[in-house]
């Protein structure tokens, strides 16, 4: 497996490849602008990570100055709202939710910028555990 890549934006890291149309649909979801806000994000799709573990993540990323990663896997393919994992690389290392593509501008630039902790999110989800917006 290839080193994960470092970004200056957060990273969406594609392990599943199942559904090309779900993947563009997902990516554009992710960037579309809402109101004056967007995900500040690079993508990355390369099948070297297909199917890699939430387990192997955490020990590909050890040491990382990440402090989250956003993951999109086959549930968020295979679910018409595209609900994207996110994963915690350190406030709660290894802790997840998930986020629909129109709420991870929220997340993305909160976190980025230190204005709100991994866990505020984490405990604002619905019963699925997906986060929808406060």
């Amino acid at each position: 497996m290839r080193p994960i890549p470092e970004t200056e934006n957060a990273l969406v890291l594609r392990t599943d490849f199942s559904n090309e149309a779900a993947w563009e649909d997902a990516r554009s979801a992710i960037t579309a602008p809402v109101g004056d806000f967007e995900a500040h994000v690079t993508f990355v799709s390369d099948p070297d990570y297909e199917g890699i573990s939430k387990a192997d993540l955490l020990h590909a990323l050890e040491g990382t100055p990440r402090s989250y990663l956003f993951v999109v896997d086959e549930k968020t393919l295979a679910d018409t709202e595209h609900p994207i994992l996110v994963i915690d690389l350190f406030e709660d290392h290894g802790r997840t939710f998930r986020v629909i593509p129109h709420e991870m501008w929220s997340v993305e630039n909160n976190l980025s910028i230190g204005n709100m902790d991994f866990s505020e999110f984490a405990d604002a989800v619905d019963d699925d555990g997906v986060f929808r917006g406060f």
